[in-house]
C-alpha cells in the first residue's frame, strides 16, 4: 500500500548547573533481604538524623524525615496521584501539571520535562529525596544526586508492586499501597474467572500511535501485562515476536487481523501528524480488520500518557479493559 510514511523523531535535552561538590547518596552495597526496608543511623543523643532504604536490592540514604518529595518521573508522579501523595515538585507536559493528573497534584511545582528536569527548580524546593527514572541518562543521575539521593524509580511493569510500596514506605502510606495492590489483584482474579473463556481464542492488541506510526510492545511492557498475564488473553505471535517498542504497518496488522483493539493516540506525541488518528480509522485497510468491522476498535480508554507499567495505569486499564471485552 502507498501511504505516508512517519517518521519519529526523538531527543533529549539536559539541563547542567554548577552544584557545590557533595558524594553520591546512593551506596553500593547491595540489600541482603528480599524486602525493602529502612534502618536509621542515630546522633549521640540518640535521635535519628537519617535512614537507608533498600529498593530493588540497592540501598539508598534518606534524611530521617522524609516530608518533601520531588517526583520527577511519570510513573512516580502517577503512584502518587492513586496513592494520595502530594509532592512539592512534579514533571510538565507543555508546560503545565499532566492534565489526567492535575486534580491529585494540585499545588506542586513544575520542575521541567521528562528528558531535562530542571536542576535549579528542583534545588529551591529543598527535596528530601528525589523519585527519578530507570530511564535517566547518568549525567542527569549525577547531577540529581548532587541536589539530594535520587531513586531511579523503575519503567518496567513488572516492578510496579516495588513501586508503589515504595513510595507508600516513603510517604507514610505504606497500608494504602497494600490495599491498592490486593484490590487490583482480586479485581483481576475475579475478572480472568468471568472473560478467559469469551477471549480464550481472540487475538488483542494494544497499539500505541506515536508521531504517525502504529507500535505495539513486549508482552511485558506498556499496559501488555493487563491483558495478557493479569487477564490471561493469549499472546499474539507478534507481540511474541517483538524485544522492544517496534512499528507494526497496516499490512501487518491486517495479517494479524485482531479481534480486539486498543488504540492510544496522545496530541503531544503526534504534533506533526495531528490527523494521523482519522487517517487511520478512514483507511481501507484498517475497516477491513475484524476489530473494526465489529466495533471492537476502543480509542484512549485510559488517558493515552499513561505510562502503563504503574498502579495507576493498571488499575485504570483494567476496569477499561473488563468492559470492553464484555462487549459483543
Amino acid at each position: 500500500m502507498k501511504g505516508k510514511k512517519y517518521w519519529l523523531i526523538g531527543g533529549t535535552a539536559l539541563l547542567a548547573i554548577s552544584l557545590s561538590a557533595c558524594s553520591d547518596n546512593k551506596e553500593t552495597t547491595p540489600a541482603t533481604a528480599k524486602e525493602d526496608v529502612t534502618t536509621e543511623k542515630e546522633t549521640k543523643e540518640g535521635q535519628a538524623t537519617e535512614q537507608t532504604t533498600s529498593y530493588l536490592g540497592e540501598n539508598y540514604t534518606l534524611p530521617a524525615e522524609v516530608n518533601n518529595i520531588v517526583t520527577a518521573s511519570l510513573e512516580s508522579m502517577e503512584d502518587a496521584a492513586i496513592l494520595g501523595v502530594k509532592p512539592v515538585g512534579v514533571l510538565a507536559i507543555a508546560n503545565e501539571i499532566p492534565t489526567y493528573l492535575a486534580n491529585e497534584l494540585e499545588g506542586a511545582e513544575l520542575i521541567g520535562d521528562k528528558f531535562a528536569p530542571n536542576n535549579e527548580a528542583i534545588l529551591a524546593l529543598k527535596p528530601d529525596v528525589i523519585i527519578g527514572s530507570s530511564k535517566f541518562q547518568e549525567e542527569v543521575v549525577t547531577q540529581l544526586n548532587k541536589i539530594q539521593t535520587m531513586i531511579p524509580y523503575s519503567h518496567i511493569s513488572s516492578n510496579w508492586k516495588d513501586n508503589l510500596k515504595l513510595l507508600g514506605q516513603l510517604s507514610g502510606k505504606e497500608s494504602e499501597a497494600d490495599s491498592i495492590i490486593a484490590d487490583y489483584e482480586k479485581k483481576a482474579a475475579e475478572a480472568r474467572e468471568k472473560i478467559e473463556g469469551s477471549i480464550k481464542d481472540k487475538q488483542i492488541l494494544i497499539i500505541r500511535v506515536r508521531q504517525g506510526i502504529m507500535n505495539v510492545y513486549p508482552a511485558n511492557v506498556y499496559l501488555n501485562p493487563v491483558l495478557y498475564e493479569d487477564l490471561g488473553a493469549q499472546i499474539p505471535e507478534v507481540i511474541s515476536n517483538t524485544k522492544a517498542q517496534a512499528e507494526i504497518s497496516l499490512e501487518a496488522l491486517a495479517e494479524v487481523n485482531p479481534d480486539y483493539i486498543f488504540l492510544q493516540f496522545e496530541t503531544s506525541e503526534n504534533s506533526e501528524n495531528p490527523t494521523a488518528l482519522d487517517e487511520l480509522m478512514e483507511n481501507p485497510i484498517f475497516q477491513s480488520i475484524e476489530a473494526a468491522k465489529n466495533d471492537h476498535v476502543f480509542v484512549n480508554v485510559v488517558d493515552p500518557l499513561a505510562q502503563g507499567g504503574t498502579a495507576w495505569s493498571k488499575v485504570k486499564f483494567l476496569d477499561a479493559a473488563i468492559e470492553s471485552l464484555s462487549k459483543e
